[in-house]
């Protein structure tokens, strides 16, 4: 068990196709759930007397352009949120910095081709 995180992006026919895959990479995990948190936490289910159900956990967030700026700026600054988790591992900013950054040039490239991108995981 552990933090499994995936980046794909998904044409005008619902196909997708993956961007980018991270084992425990907890840092990227918290920054993302900070973005989805700041985006209104799309996704997140309620019960019937309307409170929130659930973690930032199998819920996809989209990426725009803006959202990749400030991505590539924490990544290469060194700034991703400190986040742990029972399943989340160590820090692995250090290890996951060239792949983070080849993510964001294909996500970029993706969204340039009218495409959506949407980061997920499940811990």
């Amino acid at each position: 068990m552990g933090l499994d995180q995936f980046a794909y992006c998904i044409d005008n026919n619902g196909e997708k196709e993956e961007l980018a895959y991270w084992r425990k990479h907890p840092n990227l995990q918290g920054w993302m759930e900070n973005l989805w948190t700041e985006k209104g936490c799309p996704g997140l289910s309620e019960d019937n007397s309307g409170n929130a159900l659930g973690d930032f956990n199998c819920i996809p967030v989209e990426l725009s352009l803006d959202d990749l700026d400030k991505l590539e700026n924490d990544v290469t600054s060194g700034t991703l949120p400190s986040t742990g988790g029972f399943f989340f591992g160590d820090n692995s900013d250090d290890h996951y910095k060239a792949n983070d950054l080849e993510f964001i040039a294909k996500a970029r490239e993706a969204l340039d081709s009218g495409l959506t991108v949407m980061y997920d995981s499940w811990w």
